[in-house]
């Protein structure tokens, strides 16, 4: 299955549907980084490993990076010691790039992530726009107003009358992408111009 080719829709529950937030965009962040750094071998993933959400993320990206010849080395962390630890061993292992799964504790200590990933210049993209505001390479990710608009109408429609089973789970169809061009200054690189206009902002 070729990145992007998911279906749109998924069978919902007996009485659940809903909008998912999981979809090709874990292997279009593995993607854009092989865009930037075409000789991209090993990505560092880290995830919130006490949080289903972000255990189903690791396993969809296991699988795009498997289908795009890439070697993911996954840390799962929930404490700052493990935060500790997982940086230690990413700074032994010198992978060529990190992603994060969309997850609130992992979001918390994006500070520090980014400030780690600055010092050991290695590159990165992430799910939410937390990160690059605040130095980020750049972020790929469901778009939240797209997200939200959806969710509205399925509860307008199921207030309608409409019946949750009838109504399919769908995958997210559009994403955001912001480049951060002042991080990539600092790392020595060149955004290639086909990239910086398929951003939807991009950070001077």
């Amino acid at each position: 299955m070729k990145p992007g080719s998911l279906p749109a829709t998924r069978a919902p529950g007996a009485h659940v549907t809903g909008v998912a937030v999981i979809g090709p965009e874990c292997g279009k962040r593995l993607e854009l980084l092989r865009a930037i750094s075409p000789r991209l071998a090993r990505v560092a993933l880290l995830y919130n490993d006490q949080n289903p959400a972000s255990m189903r993320a690791l396993k969809e990206t296991k699988g795009w990076a498997e289908r795009l010849g890439v070697a993911l080395e996954p840390y799962g962390i929930h404490r700052k010691e493990d935060v500790e630890t997982a940086f230690a061993a990413i700074a032994r292992n010198r992978p060529g790039g990190l992603l994060t799964t969309a997850d609130p504790l992992v979001t918390s200590y994006r500070r520090e992530i980014v400030e780690f990933v600055a010092e050991h210049r290695i590159l990165s993209i992430y799910p939410n726009r937390d990160f690059t505001q605040i130095g980020g390479l750049m972020l790929y990710g469901t778009s939240p107003t797209d997200m939200y608009r959806r969710a509205a109408g399925y509860v307008d429609r199921i207030l309608k009358g409409a019946r949750p089973a009838d109504l399919p789970v769908e995958q997210p169809t559009k994403f955001d992408m912001v480049v951060n061009l002042k991080t990539a200054r600092a790392l020595g690189l060149t955004i290639l111009p086909s990239l910086l206009q398929r951003a939807d902002q991009v950070i001077p």
